[in-house]
């Protein structure tokens, strides 16, 4: 804007007009400069315009870096109230995925769902999406049970991420049995060769006691208990 003045008023100051598209003198009224371009952020919604979402996005989702097929091509988004024309436009865009891509969407959403209704952190939802993502890329599990391989690499990321939950807490909130997880987690040590620390009942005692709002030393003295009884051979399997 420097090199803009009123020719009139050389030193009044300049307003702009982004409407208009005009710079304009606050002295005569004078428009010094037009075709004005707003580089501001417009904060409308193209995601989904005829849903009632409140969506200030004006770009699509984050790339996801698991997903094969990460590029710029467009999304179409449908909601409540979307017509039939983008719900088929939506169909035939999962359609074009890759069978490996839809698996690994499927997978990410069945993970997304299990740690929401159980308050997991972010870093453990993603830490069970590669997982999975490195299981689906060995080909070495092709034709098992999607969802039963989803809680089991939720499993396996819970005890990376130290938030360790028991195959009994998965379960409750997955839609497959205590004994398909557990023979996804075993499939998926074997084919990947992971090897992950024993867990013992001392794991759990910092989550069991705060749900049970009992003290800190009371925390601690249970955890000596249970690494002792460890110790003694008194809880093997």
């Amino acid at each position: 804007m420097a090199t803009i003045s009123c020719e009139f008023h050389p030193h009044a100051h300049l307003i702009e007009d982004y409407r208009a598209g005009d710079v304009i003198c606050t002295e005569c009224g004078l428009v010094v400069g037009d075709r004005l371009v707003d580089v501001g952020t417009e904060w409308r919604s193209f995601s989904n315009e005829k849903s009632s979402g409140n969506d200030p996005s004006r770009v699509g989702a984050p790339e996801n870096l698991l997903l094969g097929s990460s590029d710029l091509s467009t999304c179409i988004a449908t909601g409540f109230g979307g017509s039939d024309g983008d719900r088929m436009l939506a169909n035939s865009q999962r359609k074009n995925m890759s069978n490996s891509d839809r698996q690994m969407s499927q997978a990410i959403g069945v993970i997304r769902e299990m740690a929401d209704r159980m308050e997991l952190p972010r870093p453990v939802q993603d830490r069970a999406a590669k997982v999975f993502k490195d299981a689906l890329d060995t080909k070495a599990l092709k034709g098992k049970n999607h969802e039963a391989l989803a809680a089991a690499c939720l499993y396996i990321a819970c005890r990376r991420e130290r938030a360790t939950r028991s195959f009994k807490e998965i379960c409750a909130v997955s839609r497959v049995s205590k004994k398909e997880i557990g023979r996804s987690f075993k499939q998926i040590c074997n084919v990947m060769e992971t090897n992950l620390d024993q867990i013992s009942s001392a794991d759990f005692m910092s989550r069991f006691c705060g749900n049970l709002g009992l003290p800190h030393k009371i925390q601690l003295a249970a955890t000596r208990i249970a690494k002792k009884a460890v110790k003694l051979d008194l809880v093997v399997g």
